[in-house]
């Protein structure tokens, strides 16, 4: 065979170093953001935060270079940034430098230091057991056997193991039976949060019930209950009950609210839980009878270049000006993506508030069908990118703290020809729920024949989805005495 050469002209869309960032930037959240951001500023020294107060900074100093660029905002393909790599040019709208002063007010050494002070924190399950073991005349032996039992429970303050086990695990020397470790497990039964120590919820509702006075009302009842019948009680089964108890409709309310007053996981208020903040990108107000979004200053970062390092690079007063000057470049590009990921977030934002002003006036039950496809096609921009602005950013507004997925959902026909949202369909549905007779509960079926009266079609098997996305018992559950 013949080699020859042969010309061919195709078009490829490339994922320059500056679309990969910026496609990057869009898709993290305010504090992956942040994070990502602490990065740069580590890696490149011409690249700093402006945490100064306009209003406090001085006049730039003489001779003092300052460089500006905003590009075009041009949508691609993929609704990202620009695939032009080359650098930025010189005209106006980003003040690349500010005129911060360089370095922070001196401290005076007999000033008193403004450091804020930590909170200590709480104590765990465990800790607080072992202190109250701690103030008791017990034995060392029976406090060790106790200490035994203590780091067994688990982050519920249940005992995870069988005595048994707990025993095989001892080393033999020290002669630890069963026996010895029930009357360790009958003090721990004393100790507060009581309940802490019990292997069955049932156990743990029983020791509760019986650290009440003997004269609570009920109290004997809700024993004999929480002993023998829990689950009838959980399955709302109240014939059953009635007749294995011999008690009537009061007195079995009474030992159901008595029940339901107790703490079924004594030891969860000591656990770990890690606090989730949530710092809203974008704030959505009523002015002059129109709902407008804007950004959230706490949200946006305040970047710019370092004037001396850039002065070098400009000046070319260093041996290592072209490695500097790639990182001025980089520095720019993202700055430039940073700025632009906030541009996006609040068009995609405005657009949101835009259809779903309804719900901001009447709440869920007004919220309206939308789709990630009907915001692309308005603002041109690709839907994958729409999906990417949506993920983990969050809007502020006078009914609450909402991620921007949260407006987006299927919608469900209606007798009219039109379209009901999901969101309006699950605010239906608890609205009710809330107002059902607790003695005769609406079943699915009958939720779906109320809505269709209403004008909205809705099979059965989709209000069952719906309420358990709700967390919603089902009509056998939900009835009451």
């Amino acid at each position: 065979m013949k080699q020859t050469l042969q010309l061919k002209l195709s078009q490829q869309l490339t994922l320059t170093p500056q679309l990969q960032q910026s496609i990057r930037l869009l898709q993290l959240s305010t504090l992956e953001l942040n994070q990502e951001l602490e990065k740069f500023l580590m890696e490149n020294p011409l690249l700093e935060r402006d945490d100064a107060e306009p209003e406090s900074l001085p006049p730039p100093p003489n001779g003092a270079a300052r460089e500006e660029y905003v590009g075009p905002y041009d949508e691609t393909a993929a609704g990202e940034a620009p695939a032009n790599d080359s650098p930025p040019g010189d005209s106006a709208d980003i003040d690349w430098f500010t005129d911060a002063p360089s370095s922070a007010p001196r401290r005076d050494e007999g000033e008193e230091s403004e450091y804020p002070q930590l909170a200590a924190g709480a104590p765990t399950l465990g800790e607080y057991l072992l202190g109250q073991l701690a103030l008791t005349q017990l034995s060392a032996r029976d406090k060790s056997v106790i200490s035994t039992l203590i780091a067994a429970l688990d982050e519920n303050g249940y005992l995870a193991q069988s005595l048994a086990e707990i025993a095989e695990l001892l080393p033999p020397e020290l002669e630890v039976g069963l026996d010895e470790l029930q009357i360790g497990l009958h003090y721990l039964h004393g100790f507060d949060p009581t309940g802490v120590g019990a292997r069955t919820p049932a156990e743990c509702l029983e020791l509760q019930l019986k650290a009440l006075p003997a004269d609570t009302p009920a109290r004997d009842l809700a024993i004999g209950i929480v002993h023998s019948h829990l689950d009838a009680l959980a399955a709302h089964d109240f014939v059953h009950l009635k007749r294995q108890l011999h008690c009537d409709d009061d007195s079995l309310r009474q030992a159901q609210h008595l029940i339901q007053s107790l703490n079924p996981h004594p030891g969860a208020e000591y656990a770990a839980n890690e606090t989730r903040y949530i710092v809203p990108d974008v704030i959505v107000k009523k002015a002059k009878n129109a709902w407008v979004a804007s950004l959230n200053p706490d949200a946006m970062p305040k970047l710019r270049i370092n004037r001396m390092y850039a002065e070098i690079v400009q000046n070319k007063l260093h041996s290592a000006g072209g490695q500097l000057s790639g990182q001025l470049q980089e520095a720019r590009w993202l700055i430039k993506n940073v700025q632009q990921r906030f541009d996006t977030i609040l068009r995609v934002a405005q657009a949101i508030v835009e259809r779903q002003r309804h719900f901001l006036d009447h709440g869920e039950v007004a919220m309206r069908p939308l789709v990630l496809r009907e915001i692309a096609e308005t603002l041109g921009l690709h839907e994958s990118t729409v999906s990417r602005v949506t993920t983990q950013k969050f809007m502020a507004t006078p009914r609450g703290i909402f991620e921007l997925k949260y407006f987006f959902g299927s919608h469900v026909a209606t007798e009219t020809g039109g379209a009901c949202s999901a969101t309006a369909i699950r605010a239906l549905l608890k609205q009710l729920v809330h107002a059902e007779d607790r003695k005769r509960p609406l079943s699915d079926s009958k939720i779906a024949q109320i809505l269709g009266e209403q004008g909205i079609v809705v099979a059965r098997r989709t209000i069952a989805k719906y309420r358990e996305s709700l967390h919603i018992p089902p009509v056998s559950l939900r009835r009451s005495l």
